[in-house]
């Protein structure tokens, strides 16, 4: 089964930028699967963030389009995510999903607060 395991989150002052992590093992067939970003904000409902797709496209809700940006490197089996511009309301765990499988990551803590 693929796992995934996010890294790079950690405490942010606002107007900061991040880059996160997510890297897959036992996933032979990584470079055809579409890849997610999800995130959680405490007492909200997990959130869609972005995707990448098989050909490298990415996609974002509205809501988030411009301080996002997601990308993937197939020959390492990663994919990142770049947050700029940090806000105090983008503080959540952020997640890592393989589409493909509907596998998660646990996950990495980013906290924006000066």
């Amino acid at each position: 089964q693929v796992q995934l395991m996010e890294s790079g989150g950690g405490l942010v002052q606002p107007g900061g930028s991040l880059r996160l992590t997510c890297a897959a093992t036992n996933s032979p067939y990584f470079d055809i699967h579409a890849m997610d970003w999800y995130r959680q904000a405490p007492g909200k409902q997990r959130e869609w963030v972005a995707t990448i797709t098989i050909g490298g496209n990415p996609m974002y809700p509205d809501s988030l389009k411009g301080r996002f940006a997601i990308s993937r490197d197939n020959a390492k089996k990663l994919v990142y995510l770049q947050i700029n511009t940090l806000t105090p309301e983008d503080t959540a765990t952020y997640f890592c999903r393989d589409q493909n499988q509907d596998s998660w990551g646990q996950g990495t803590l980013v906290t924006v607060a000066s």
